[in-house]
């Protein structure tokens, strides 16, 4: 693998959340604009890149190895749910939320597609598809209720009527049937999909204004959720796939596509439903620039 790839997505993502801080310090982006951005990021954005995720043209060949990650995908944040559970209790409920919703969800899209193009190509990209579909079913359900157990907010209806449940429906729907869309509405689509990773770092960076310089790399519980995140959740991928012999193509989606940092979305959520925003945005930052050593480290283990 050409770890300049690995360096070059962390780079982009550092640059972006850069732009967002010096932003919001101006105040282009202003206080209000933050809120309005979260939400035009939740309920357009991010819904939008949902849908379009399964706007996806595969051969029959292929749908034994889809099976194959999909029913990975769901072990794996289930997984990642249950340890969640365990290893947070001792911190306070708004530091809890972060450390879990860290734990389940990566940066699988915007890191996670650029690596497995690097490596295997479309067939990389097709197979990682389907962990998104994984991830995008979570995040819009268990995500939500991390952060809404205690505030009532996460009845079922609610749950499902959201904007990007509802994506994953209409998704299912034209990816199951033999429904395209044409190709002008597609491209609108993507166009607007596309904004979802430099919007959530923007959103990040003017975050990151509010938290002192002092306290940017220090607490326990900033690196104890980048170790989780980074370093035992692949290896657990790694493991999963090896007993079970899967394909070397398998594997390697997999293990890569789990060993990611943490997910763009959790200072979204953590901002909407009253997390720990200080944390959120710097464990984004500290896990996507340290995973410019972790993952080419599990890059190595799972193509040697």
């Amino acid at each position: 693998m050409n770890n300049t790839v690995v360096v070059h997505q962390v780079l982009v993502l550092f640059f972006i959340i850069m732009i967002g801080f010096i932003a919001r310090k101006r105040d282009v982006i202003t206080a209000t604009g933050t809120e309005d951005l979260t939400r035009l990021l939740l309920n357009v954005t991010s819904p939008l890149t949902v849908f379009t995720s399964f706007q996806l043209e595969y051969s029959r060949a292929m749908l034994l190895g889809a099976v194959q990650v999909f029913t990975f995908a769901v072990a794996v944040h289930l997984f990642a749910l249950l340890i969640g559970l365990v290893i947070f209790n001792r911190y306070p409920e708004p530091v809890k939320r972060v450390l879990r919703f860290t734990t389940i969800f990566s940066n699988c899209g915007f890191m996670g597609f650029p690596l497995l193009q690097s490596i295997y190509g479309k067939s990389g990209v097709f197979y990682g598809s389907f962990y998104v579909m994984v991830f995008n079913l979570f995040i819009w359900t268990i995500g939500v209720r991390i952060f809404t157990v205690r505030q009532g907010e996460a009845s079922l209806k609610k749950v499902l009527t959201t904007p990007s449940i509802i994506a994953i429906i209409l998704g299912l729907i034209t990816f199951l049937l033999p429904v395209k869309l044409p190709r002008p509405v597609l491209a609108a689509l993507e166009a607007v999909a596309a904004m979802n990773t430099p919007l959530s770092m923007l959103l990040v960076g003017a975050t990151l204004t509010e938290v002192k310089a002092g306290e940017l790399f220090s607490g326990w519980a900033l690196y104890y959720g980048s170790f989780v995140r980074l370093i035992l959740m692949p290896f657990f991928a790694l493991l999963t796939t090896s007993l079970l012999n899967s394909p070397p193509l398998i594997q390697g989606v997999c293990v890569l596509i789990t060993a990611t940092p943490a997910a763009a979305l959790t200072n979204a959520f953590a901002t909407r439903y009253n997390g720990d925003t200080h944390l959120s945005s710097r464990l984004i930052l500290l896990s996507t620039l340290l995973s410019v050593i972790s993952l080419p480290f599990f890059a190595f283990l799972v193509n040697r």
